[in-house]
């Protein structure tokens, strides 16, 4: 019996959504984080009134965020939308406006719900900006720990950790992670206890 994957390989992609985040660093540990959403049919569709529509790109769509602060709180944000389906898209895209002020904390895609998802907004710059608060998080990380700090004394001294603890099965709580966070923090203490 061929497996689904099997079948995948010696099939030809019909659409593709693809998602790229980068993350520019600023002064004062504050970056920009620039997402993109782009949706591309590889084959030529009929729409509702049989309409042809030819392949190529239907959604290609970007968010830029400016965040920083601790709880990390976007800033500022910006949308364009360079390619959409209907021209009446582009009226969306003005509500990412009302994310400005939100905290990137645990409930954030809930918020981002209730403030520019469904008939607020456009679901497709909602979506992109759900996920973006990883690449946020994972981006404003890099930039704060690419200058060499003093060791934390305890982990409430580590303003992030809440963000990633029970996050996934590796930071969970009692988990590898936060258990090998805990041993470089004793070690460092009796080290310093011993000085």
């Amino acid at each position: 019996m061929t497996s689904f994957k099997e079948m995948m390989i010696h099939a030809n992609p019909i659409h593709s959504r693809i998602m790229d985040f980068k993350t520019y660093a600023l002064e004062d540990e504050k970056v920009i984080v620039q997402g993109r959403l782009t949706d591309e049919r590889f084959q030529t569709v009929y729409d509702l009134g049989g309409q042809v529509r030819d392949k190529g790109v239907v959604h290609d769509m970007v968010i830029y965020l400016l965040v920083g602060g601790m709880p990390l709180t976007i800033l500022e944000a910006d949308a364009e939308m360079p390619h959409v389906p209907q021209e009446l898209c582009i009226t969306t895209r003005e509500s990412i406006r009302k994310i400005v002020g939100l905290e990137i904390k645990s409930g954030f895609g809930e918020k981002v719900h209730k403030l520019i998802g469904g008939v607020a907004g456009c679901a497709h710059l909602t979506h992109l900006l759900v996920v973006m608060a990883q690449a946020a998080l994972h981006g404003h990380w890099t930039h704060k720990m690419s200058r060499r700090r003093p060791i934390p004394r305890t982990m409430d001294e580590i303003e992030e950790l809440s963000y990633f603890i029970d996050s996934c099965a590796l930071w969970k709580e009692d988990g590898p992670i936060v258990q090998g966070i805990k041993k470089i923090l004793d070690e460092s203490t009796r080290l310093n206890a011993e000085q």
